[in-house]
């Protein structure tokens, strides 16, 4: 904590979360130092906590000395989560007690990368609109879904304050302290750290669809937006075909050319992408996340998933199976699989399919 803080200075707490985001981390609390020195004063006091006052690792692996425990930080102060990998196990009891204890006492909450999470988990970011980074979306959507979730890089919602990670969270603070103390000075803090030009919340997390594909073609770029709608309930070839004035034979041409596949295959990529980002974020069994990616048959799921990424999804969440646990096989075309809980559940190989449109030839 800084010395000779005067009774205007706003104390600023940063929670670091296990294995937090380094960058975000950076982001956030270096416009505030660079408002203070602008400014030669003390506008904020800076401190970071960690749930017990030992030293944090990011994930990248530095290890970040702090100044106290939960329990330390200094009245009325603005707490600032801070969230990376794995934040699930990161969001402890007591650290969401804490987070509705001083959100009873009316001190502003903002989180940045995924640290909405221990926001939204404590209840405190219900009925309210929020962010998270782009690629926790779709778990933050299944788990919290009082949450009116934003794809902005931050969202200021009164004492609520969320940003989606990275140079986001630079964007937030800048805000703040043109809210707070003018745009001038948040202009000034701006220069200092090359940062010429800070956007607002109305801008997008992500890239538009032509910038991420390298192409720059409306019919294409339409076709995959609807894609992307269409996730959990897959439209047909013809159905996408129709939707751009365009044959099925015109689509299948277009996307060999520009991206090298068909679109049923674009299209299959894309939903086990967001299967694996399920996987890894939510505790939703297999066959939820299943039937929230498209796929009707837990089989077919598994056997594409397997085909796509090398593993099956119970083995991506580090599931063994019976056989190396000792345990007996299960019928012959499955092999079975040791959950969490104990229990054993059936994963098929290499079962008939009943999913034939699905599967790329």
């Amino acid at each position: 904590m800084q010395s000779g803080a005067s009774q205007d200075t706003k104390p600023v707490v940063f929670v670091l979360l296990d294995r937090f985001t380094l960058l975000a981390f950076a982001a956030s609390i270096e416009p505030l130092r660079l408002a203070n020195r602008t400014a030669e004063r003390s506008l904020y006091d800076l401190s970071v906590v960690s749930e017990s006052g030992a030293p944090v690792t990011a994930s990248c692996g530095v290890e970040i000395k702090v100044d106290g425990a939960l329990p330390d930080c200094p009245s009325g102060a603005m707490i600032v989560v801070c969230g990376g990998t794995d934040v699930g196990r990161a969001v402890t009891r007591p650290l969401m007690n804490w987070l509705r204890r001083e959100a009873r006492r009316g001190v502003s909450l903002c989180a940045v990368d995924t640290g909405a999470q221990a926001l939204a988990a404590s209840g405190l970011l219900d009925g309210r609109k929020a962010t998270i980074h782009w690629e926790n979306r779709e778990g933050f959507a299944e788990a919290f879904d009082e949450v009116e979730l934003s794809s902005r890089i931050f969202v200021i919602d009164g004492e609520r304050m969320t940003a989606a990670g990275g140079l986001a969270a630079t964007d937030l603070m800048l805000r703040l302290i043109s809210l707070q103390h003018g745009p001038e000075l948040g202009s000034e803090v701006s220069d200092q750290m090359v940062y010429t030009a800070p956007r607002t919340d109305t801008e997008n997390q992500r890239l538009s669809t032509p910038a991420r594909i390298g192409v720059r073609h409306p019919k294409l770029s339409r076709v995959i937006a609807l894609m992307h709608e269409h996730i959990e309930d897959p439209l047909s070839a013809a159905a996408l075909a129709q939707a751009v004035g365009m044959s099925t034979r015109q689509l299948e041409r277009l996307f060999r050319r520009y991206l090298d596949r068909s679109p049923k295959r674009y299209y299959l990529e894309l939903r086990l992408e967001k299967a694996r980002r399920l996987l890894l974020q939510t505790d939703m069994s297999v066959i939820s996340v299943a039937l929230a990616c498209g796929f009707t048959s837990p089989s077919h799921f598994s056997k594409c998933y397997r085909s796509q990424y090398g593993r099956t999804p119970y083995r991506e969440r580090g599931v063994v199976d019976a056989d190396a646990r000792g345990q007996s096989s299960g019928p012959r075309g499955a092999t079975l699989v040791a959950l969490p809980d104990g229990a054993l559940e059936v994963e098929a190989d290499d079962l008939p399919e009943d999913e034939d449109d699905d599967a790329e030839a």
